[in-house]
């Protein structure tokens, strides 16, 4: 096993959430915890979305958003924020910054394609 997961930045993709995705973390060997980057253009906002059993962390590393989960009130978040979503609670985040809004997902139980549910289209 390695014990060291490389950042690749060629392998960023748009995800079907709205947002620019990097995997950074997410190995069968390490089911606990995977770990990805975001970015979020400035104005935009990810679609509402749940992870079932499976908590998620943001971690804002650059640029200013508006986290909303599971219907609260919009929270304002800047870097080093660290934003904890509960298994299974709706989440969605906009930028409204000027530049890109960057964060790491931080999953535990490490994210799988199963565990993402759509709450809107």
């Amino acid at each position: 096993m390695s014990f060291v997961s490389y950042f690749k930045p060629e392998s960023e993709f748009f995800s079907e959430e709205g947002c620019y995705i990097t995997e950074i973390h997410n190995r069968d060997e390490d089911e606990g915890c995977s770990i990805a980057r975001a970015r979020v253009k400035p104005g935009a906002t990810t679609k509402l979305h749940a992870l079932i059993e499976t908590v998620e962390r943001y971690v804002i590393i650059e640029g200013e958003g508006r986290v909303e989960i599971d219907g609260g009130r919009p929270i304002v978040v800047r870097p080093f924020d660290v934003v904890v979503i509960p298994a299974g609670a709706s989440q969605k985040i906009s930028n409204c910054g000027s530049g890109d809004l960057e964060f790491l997902c931080v999953c535990t139980p490490r994210f799988t394609p199963e565990i993402y549910v759509k709450k809107e289209e």
